[in-house]
């Protein structure tokens, strides 16, 4: 670290909440004094820290004893972390298995601030186009998976997204509102979206909404490949294997409700 970072009062700041959270991560609770001492500091300095700290809920003070431990939003922040890792371990063979069937590139995308955001990919090893989507945002009007994350999620989460201007991002993208609209419901009722070269010239997708087991939409299973191939006839596999592959990633996270039967394709 730099002399200039270790001068800065904010960074030192941070360091010493982050040595609380570490202390009181032992276990048990600690007084203001029993901080103090351990950073070395004054009491005042550790209780005003504890203080902020408590403001976000990241540690609780015991009104009678006026001892502090770790805080309930703690858990809260583990288990976006957690949460995340165990969707994508569970979704891996689930993507593999499903880009080595269709020969196409399989995502799983979720929605992260009214984006679509992939963060597990599998290419199958006989595709021709390799791209890497891992991390990239995209809109959620020209993208299959946002169609679908959209149709099963919350009405809130739809009109939000839905009264945003609607960009174009090719000549084939769907920017009227009423038009996108007629294709989520659709989308409910079949089970699966489909773009047609509305993100990118020459590429199709195909997206099936993945479930928790509360219920809730968590993320979509995408497949997308060059139009050509997407589109080519004898291909009634697409849509079948991709529901498949949606349904038993929903089981293993624990989803028991019935998947909506397909009667399109």
């Amino acid at each position: 670290m730099s002399n200039d970072v270790a001068r800065d009062p904010g960074v030192r700041s941070v360091e010493r909440a982050v040595t609380i959270l570490d202390l009181l991560a032992a276990g048990g609770w600690r007084s203001g004094a029993e901080i103090a001492r351990e950073l070395d500091v004054h009491r005042s300095t550790a209780l005003r820290l504890l203080g902020t700290l408590e403001r976000h809920a990241l540690v609780e003070r015991d009104p009678r004893s006026a001892k502090y431990r770790l805080g309930q939003r703690l858990p809260q922040l583990a288990s976006v972390v957690t949460g995340e890792s165990d969707l994508r371990s569970l979704a891996r063979p689930v993507c593999e298995a499903l880009a080595g069937a269709l020969g196409e590139t399989v995502t799983l995308d979720v929605l992260v601030a009214g984006e679509i955001v992939p963060i597990e990919q599998a290419t199958a090893s006989t595709s021709v186009v390799s791209v890497n989507w891992l991390g990239r945002r995209t809109p959620v009007h020209c993208t299959a998976s946002g169609k679908v994350i959209l149709a099963f999620g919350p009405p809130a989460i739809r009109e939000r997204l839905l009264a945003r201007p609607l960009e174009r991002s090719t000549s084939h993208t769907i920017t009227g509102r009423a038009e996108l609209e007629a294709q989520l419901s659709d989308a409910l009722k079949d089970g699966f979206a489909r773009t047609y070269e509305e993100l990118e010239v020459g590429l199709d997708a195909l997206a099936a909404p993945v479930f928790a087991a509360s219920g809730e939409v968590v993320a979509a299973l995408d497949v997308s490949g060059p139009s050509h191939r997407l589109r080519a006839e004898g291909r009634p596999e697409l849509v079948r294997l991709t529901l498949d592959a949606a349904a038993d990633l929903s089981r293993r996270l624990g989803f028991r409700g019935s998947r909506v039967v397909l009667t399109a394709g």
